[in-house]
């Protein structure tokens, strides 16, 4: 067999096997949710209030510990639950309570949930306590928006910029 007979074979079935890989590749289309559908991402990493607060020590308290070791306030390393809630056009979609992370439970609480909601106008309402306040909550939004088929609505928590934050 002469070598451009050979190196024709076996591009033919190199070019055979690239467009089987390439038809399998695209086909069938993934779609991760309905093509009418938008997405409602809601993300936060956040620590609650530390649990039954701070006080401050007593002179005779100081004194008993080593100068490098004062400190005037004393606050408990454990933080409290944080609840979150979300209502999208009058309706709860959302209600947890997040215990916080860590063997001592002094870490964030982190959340990450989507929610799949029709194309169009949508009420969207949310609210977060991270004290030990026993009604009502210490952050609240709401709004008004316009998912677009597909779109991803992503809502994150940020008490830099004063709560929730929509992007």
């Amino acid at each position: 067999m002469r070598p451009y007979a050979r190196y024709l074979g076996q591009g033919s079935v190199y070019l055979v096997i690239v467009a089987i890989v390439g038809t399998l590749a695209d086909t069938p289309a993934y779609r991760n949710f309905p093509e009418d559908q938008g997405m409602i991402r809601l993300t936060l990493s956040h620590g609650g209030k530390p649990k039954g607060g701070c006080r401050t020590q007593s002179a005779e308290e100081l004194e008993k510990i080593a100068p490098n070791m004062r400190r005037k306030r004393l606050c408990s390393r454990e933080r409290l639950p944080v609840l979150v809630e979300m209502t999208i056009d009058d309706r709860r979609v959302l209600s947890r309570v997040l215990q916080p992370t860590g063997i001592r439970k002094d870490g964030p609480v982190r959340l990450y949930e989507g929610i799949a909601v029709a194309a169009g106008r949508h009420r969207i309402s949310l609210a977060l306590r991270d004290s030990d306040r026993a009604k009502g909550f210490d952050y609240e939004r709401r709004t008004v928006v316009d998912i677009r088929p597909g779109q991803n609505f992503v809502i994150r928590f940020r008490p830099e910029f004063g709560g929730f934050v929509f992007k």
